[in-house]
């Protein structure tokens, strides 16, 4: 049974990044593209911030300034390693015992930028650790989202704006 977890936690035919290190992807991410789904619709300005907790899981921070309600939205969640923490593949949970698949599949060697894939191809973020994305990085991310086969007509972009 922990197979079929393990395995269903990402796409057929998508790699996680291997070798991974946690410490240097821990810190904040902005959110440059995703497919949107119902819990980021209507959010701009959106943030990942990853820290280590006492009990080896990783806090997870994500915000997001909804523009329709004009207030900021937080979910924070906890994620752990699907398998060896050298592989990118993780189990994120925002409600309890609920876990969705989140595997980075493209990163760069500083960790600067990021492409991040869900359990199915529905999920799909380009994150950068700042609130741009060199065009070069956001063409080869583009290629190798969809030459595994990710909708990439379906990405919206984010704007971040100066807002307190």
């Amino acid at each position: 049974m922990t197979g079929l977890i393990s395995c269903s936690s990402i796409p057929k035919g998508v790699k996680a990044v291997e070798p991974f290190n946690k410490e240097l992807y821990l810190g904040k991410w902005y959110e440059i593209a995703r497919i949107d789904f119902k819990y980021e619709k209507d959010l701009d300005n959106t943030t990942a911030e990853y820290s280590l907790n006492t009990n080896g899981t990783i806090k997870v921070d994500n915000k997001g300034y909804n523009t329709k309600k004009g207030k900021w939205k937080q979910a924070i969640g906890k994620a752990k390693f699907a398998g060896a923490d050298t592989i990118a593949m993780l189990k994120v949970s925002f409600f309890g015992p609920f876990y969705a698949g989140y595997n980075v599949i493209t990163l760069d060697a500083e960790y600067k930028y990021a492409l991040v894939g869900g359990a199915s191809f529905k999920y799909l973020w380009i994150l950068s650790r700042e609130t741009t994305i060199p065009d070069e990085i956001k063409k080869r991310y583009l290629k190798v989202a969809t030459d595994a086969g990710y909708h990439t007509s379906d990405l919206i972009w984010v704007k971040h704006e100066n807002l307190k």
